[in-house]
């Protein structure tokens, strides 16, 4: 079960998640092309290992577990 980033992290885009993920699965990260023009970041479900890192480190508390995103996003 992959994580995923949700609505919050528009307003932000912190990063912090890219920054702790061991196999970066997240992008665009801020070295990537696309950063600045992206309104969110994601979370590559075919590369995240489950670690739950990135979720621990979020700012914003945008991420969650696939099964559980909250209804309103």
């Amino acid at each position: 079960m992959a994580y995923v980033i949700t609505e919050p992290c528009m307003s932000s885009k912190d990063a912090s998640c890219v920054n702790v993920c061991p196999v970066d699965c997240i992008h665009p990260a801020p070295d990537e092309p696309g950063f600045a023009e992206a309104k969110q970041l994601y979370i590559d479900p075919a590369e995240c290992i489950d670690c739950d890192a990135c979720m621990q480190s979020c700012p914003v508390d945008a991420v969650y577990p696939e099964r559980r995103v909250p209804l309103q996003w």
